[in-house]
């Protein structure tokens, strides 16, 4: 396992991180910094912005404002796994959670989908993100995925791309072991598709097999609620093809 630093506090700042550069911070950060972890004059956080790697930065408080020092760069910037989720919306806190599982399990990519039987239909993007931020933040990740903008089932079957392998949950795929199902697929991009608790319809399931590309995923006995079959998934294809190989 790499070894991170996990007891500085760590930060994802928008701005451009280089030795001796000045990141000024918003209203919020100030806040969290200064006042929740009680940082003092000089305190030692680990920046990140997607982009330029993690670094050392000093915590800078003025009186009505505050900034980081950039130091120097602890870790170098991470090529995000080549892995897209493609989800039907949960409700408040369990798309929270949801988010956030996905963000530490490697996605590079939350696309939500609206299906026939799905409970929601809109989606808050800015607290996605927000999730996604955090989950970053705490787990020592340091690219954040890229967050769609809902789309309708048969959109994005109408805009999918035939190259990136498609593997959908489907509680009545014929091969009922999920290893199984993944065992001896040749190496590509991926996208994997957890559909709505009420499951799929049947012209959505039918659309789907009959996708080029496609494999269907069990995932075993018993019935899973979205949040979890999101985690019990993605450990699935990232331990059999992704990057936990």
């Amino acid at each position: 396992m790499p070894r991170y630093d996990f007891r500085s506090p760590r930060l994802y700042v928008e701005a451009p991180l280089a030795e001796g550069a000045k990141v000024v911070l918003g209203a919020g950060q100030r806040h969290y910094l200064g006042t929740v972890l009680r940082l003092r004059s000089g305190g030692h956080i680990l920046a990140f912005n997607g982009r330029d790697g993690e670094w050392s930065a000093r915590f800078a408080p003025e009186r009505r404002a505050a900034s980081l020092i950039v130091e120097a760069r602890t870790r170098e910037q991470t090529v995000p796994s080549d892995l897209h989720y493609v989800f039907a919306p949960l409700k408040g806190a369990r798309l929270d959670y949801m988010v956030q599982k996905a963000v530490e399990m490697g996605v590079s990519l939350l696309q939500p989908i609206i299906t026939r039987h799905g409970q929601v239909a809109r989606v808050n993007a800015a607290r996605m993100r927000a999730n996604a931020i955090e989950a970053a933040e705490q787990c020592g990740i340091l690219s954040l995925p890229d967050i769609a903008p809902p789309v309708t089932f048969d959109r994005f079957i109408a805009g999918r791309d035939a190259a990136r392998r498609l593997i959908f949950c489907d509680e009545d795929a014929e091969v009922t072991s999920p290893v199984a199902a993944l065992s001896g697929l040749a190496a590509a991009p991926l996208a994997l598709l957890v559909g709505p608790e009420g499951g799929f319809a049947d012209d959505e399931r039918a659309a789907l097999i009959g996708l080029p590309n496609v494999v269907r995923l069990s995932l075993g006995p018993r019935i899973l609620r979205g949040d979890t079959a999101a985690v019990a998934a993605l450990a699935l294809v990232q331990a059999l093809l992704g990057d936990w190989r």
